[in-house]
């Protein structure tokens, strides 16, 4: 039997798990340096910029989805932008990932937001064909950019 329901404070140890052992599957275990308190400021305060959902089967953690909302300038709405989707390995094969995919999607389509979007490694096949299987359209003519670290730092100090 599979629930889902909103993370609440005290799963913020277990979060910490999920994302460590993601990061562990994605080949970046040392990339992973989240802390309780960064989930506290962000995903459980009083103006939370991050949300979770947490997936269990039979009552045992099984997944997790972190997410967020963006925004499309050219259609004027929100969307979901999903940061993160793990399903621990014991528990694949019992549709917990199509949950949590179905789940934010139902979200976005009650709320009006017109995008669900993630991004994916190219090598991890696996994932690239449940995602595709699911209705996901890879853009492959985009390419992702991204400032950080300290030339994350000189950039904010570029002088005009």
């Amino acid at each position: 039997m599979l629930t889902l329901r909103p993370a609440v404070p005290a799963d913020a140890p277990l979060i910490l798990e999920y994302i460590r052992e993601l990061a562990e599957y994605e080949r970046e275990p040392d990339a992973a340096r989240a802390t309780g308190a960064d989930l506290q400021r962000y995903v459980f305060s009083d103006h939370p910029l991050v949300r979770v959902t947490l997936a269990e089967w039979e009552g045992a953690p099984a997944g997790f989805a972190l997410w967020f909302l963006n925004f499309s300038s050219w259609e004027g709405k929100p969307g979901i932008y999903l940061e993160d989707l793990f399903v621990r390995p014991s528990f694949r094969g019992h549709g917990i990932g199509k949950a949590l995919l179905k789940h934010l999607a139902g979200l976005a389509v009650q709320e009006g937001w017109t995008r669900f979007a993630w991004q994916v490694l190219d090598w991890n096949t696996p994932a690239i064909e449940f995602y595709e299987a699911h209705g996901a359209k890879v853009l492959r003519p985009w390419l992702n950019c991204r400032v950080e670290g300290e030339a994350l730092h000189r950039l904010a100090e570029e002088v005009d």
